[in-house]
């Protein structure tokens, strides 16, 4: 009695992709065998050794149009077993119809309503100008750089001829559905510190751990700052907000020897209204102020700040508002606080926006018993079916000819 569509749903989170050794040509398989039997165009690219997109198409019947690009991701991130109530590959269904698997949420969830709608509308006859590309992505979870960074610099991205894509949200809990129209862009910076060395039963001068305790500090103090700054205007996001935290800490040899070195990691979101070669010009005075021998360099630095027009004159965005509307789908438009693939996507110049349709649903996307309800999954594949058709039928632009 259970609906295919929840079925199918089921035996694509039971497919082993979590890291750090995701089951890539499993989920491939199983994503062709389901566009084959869609009557999907498949294309598989490698885009790095082990490192697969499939591309589904459904041609659109002018294909010098651009196309709508429907991106998802195909790893999971790692499980703690012991903290759930069911194995989180078996996606077990519960009396309440919520089912528990990693990726239930993030992001397997929308692989398959994106899929499913499609089934919808080939059943119901329907067909449309614009090209329909689907894009199975690895490695999203890992920061995409052996998946969608290197696929949108190869020629076959180009030839996808995109003109809107689609991408990962976050659930919510309440009756609002988010979407995200840009993301802060993600700085890993490590810190260190050189100083005296000695005995440590000495007060020795000038320690690693001294510099060490002053950038810690200066760097906390913002923190703070920004999360009082959210905290205290209700109107902000956390993607509006610079968030800091530190998240690596190193040094020491033994406990009577005081090291020459020290180092620490920090995690920090930057909103896209903040001026970045400014912000980094800050994060060099905190390092100067700690002392002589304080250096930091980027482990991963993202300095593209493209955001996706949410005005009402751009035609992407009044044919995905408008379906929501008739939908009487209440919109929150946020900054990402995280980031997905679509900053990528943006960085090449097209829009994106970052919508999985899950309102009334705790986010718990990386979390403990992740689970998705049937009924919002459900839900999900309408949504989607009603904003292809829109999106697929956005009329020639001017700079289509």
């Amino acid at each position: 009695s259970e609906n295919p569509s929840v079925t199918l749903f089921r035996e694509y989170l039971r497919i082993d992709t979590v890291h750090p050794k995701p089951d890539y040509d499993a989920a491939v398989r199983f994503l062709e065998r389901v566009g084959t039997d869609l009557g999907l165009a498949c294309q598989k690219v490698e885009v790095c050794q082990g490192h697969v997109v499939l591309i589904l198409t459904w041609q659109g019947t002018n294909p010098r149009l651009r196309s709508i690009l429907l991106n998802s991701h195909t790893d999971v991130v790692p499980v703690f077993e012991e903290h759930w109530t069911y194995p989180p590959f078996e996606a077990v269904k519960d009396s309440q119809g919520n089912i528990y698997a990693r990726g239930a949420q993030d992001m397997k969830c929308v692989s398959i309503q994106y899929l499913e709608a499609i089934r919808r509308l080939k059943t119901e006859g329907k067909s449309f100008a614009r090209t329909i590309h689907l894009t199975f992505v690895p490695d999203e979870e890992v920061g995409g750089h052996k998946g969608m960074e290197m696929f949108v610099q190869r020629p076959e991205f180009k030839a996808l001829n995109v003109g809107f894509a689609m991408d990962e949200g976050l659930a919510s809990p309440s009756d609002t559905f988010s979407v995200f129209y840009g993301e802060r862009s993600p700085w890993w910076i490590k810190v260190k510190c050189m100083g005296s060395p000695g005995h440590g039963s000495r007060f020795i001068s000038n320690t690693a751990a001294e510099k060490m305790h002053k950038v810690i500090s200066s760097f906390l103090a913002f923190r703070e700052s920004e999360k009082q700054r959210l905290k205290a205007d209700s109107s902000l996001t956390l993607g509006d907000v610079t968030s800091l935290n530190m998240t690596m800490l190193e040094g020491g040899v033994s406990f009577n020897v005081v090291p020459s070195e020290m180092a620490a990691g920090f995690d920090i979101r930057i909103p896209p209204t903040v001026d970045l070669k400014a912000f980094e010009e800050q994060v060099a005075t905190w390092c100067r102020g700690a002392g002589d021998g304080v250096t930091y360099e980027f482990h991963q630095k993202c300095m593209d700040q493209h955001i996706t027009s949410t005005e009402e004159s751009d035609p992407w965005w009044k044919a995905f508002s408008g379906v929501c509307r008739d939908m009487k789908l209440q919109l929150k438009l946020e900054i990402f606080p995280a980031a997905t693939d679509s900053r990528y996507v943006r960085a090449v110049r097209h829009p994106a926006i970052g919508f999985s349709p899950m309102n009334r649903t705790p986010v718990l996307l990386h979390d403990h018993n992740e689970f998705l309800n049937e009924q919002v999954f459900l839900r999900g594949i309408e949504i989607y079916a009603r904003l292809l058709t829109a999106l697929a039928s956005v009329s020639p632009l001017p700079a289509e000819g």
